[in-house]
């Protein structure tokens, strides 16, 4: 039986958008969690996000398929083991940030020297990240299933339908989630697109045989849809529901503010939901 699992991407480093997700799946009976990639970047809290997402996926330094250790979600109880992702600003971690506009790039060498102070733990659990994971009901990916880690999948997609048929020819399941974008939307190989705009579901996503669908499932540290609410979804293997819940803005937006290096429109940002 597919157990119900909580998908969660982009939380940048927003220990209390986090910890209200996960409190939230945990309610709701999530027996595994899937991250999408980008726990750091942005946020003042990487050491903490990390922790936690090694916590509920049980994956610590081992990788996905590596040693790790038992997961448990935020209340203690065992969960199945789950997976964390590649995502650009982990890879960016890794590698270089040239490419990222000068507000994330301070904000990728201010994570980075947050991080050396943990040890080999997080870079050995980033290290070990892969760009893209399978089940038996979905692929999962941070960016698009053509380019797992960087390409955005944006609304404006469904009046491309070159690069919908583009991203559409690698994906792997009927489903794949995805994250990057941090707007909670479904697109359809057909150029139909549905976006949630509150907490909705579940929905049977796909209704008819040969039916595929990218389903965004938003952001929990950083949403950038005009809402300032975290966005996670839960899937059975078959529903999807849309989760949004608020959280403490003003105490990450503290956060920030007090970290002694990240920039004040990074603040500012999470109560505009841009």
């Amino acid at each position: 039986m597919y157990p119900l699992t909580a998908i969660v991407s982009d939380i940048h480093s927003n220990r209390q958008a986090l910890a209200v997700a996960l409190a939230d799946a945990a309610a709701r009976g999530a027996r595994r969690y899937v991250c999408l990639g980008d726990v750091v970047g942005y946020g003042a809290c990487p050491a903490n996000c990390l922790d936690t997402i090694m916590s509920i996926t049980g994956q610590g330094a081992g990788g996905a398929t590596g040693p790790g250790e038992p997961a448990h979600d935020t209340t203690g109880v065992a969960v199945e083991r789950g997976l964390c992702l590649l995502g650009n600003h982990e890879q960016a971690l890794m590698q270089s940030a040239e490419d990222f506009n000068p507000r994330a790039r301070e904000a990728i060498e201010w994570t980075r020297e947050r991080i050396q102070e943990g040890g080999d733990r997080y870079w050995n659990f980033i290290g070990a990240l892969e760009p893209s994971a399978v089940d038996e009901a979905a692929q999962f990916v941070h960016g698009s299933p053509r380019d797992p880690v960087r390409e955005y999948v944006m609304p404006s997609d469904v009046r491309n339908p070159e690069k919908l048929a583009a991203m559409f020819a690698h994906q792997q399941r009927p489903i794949c989630f995805v994250g990057h974008s941090h707007v909670p939307a479904v697109y359809y190989e057909d150029q139909r697109f549905f976006r949630p705009r509150g907490t909705e579901g579940p929905y049977r996503v796909l209704s008819a045989p040969g039916e595929r669908a990218i389903i965004n499932v938003g952001s929990v540290g950083q949403p950038r849809d005009g809402d300032v609410r975290l966005s996670y979804a839960l899937f059975d293997g078959e529903a999807v529901t849309f989760v949004r819940l608020e959280y403490d803005v003003d105490g990450a937006q503290a956060d920030i503010r007090a970290s002694g290096g990240l920039p004040e429109y990074l603040a500012e940002r999470l109560g505009q939901g841009r």
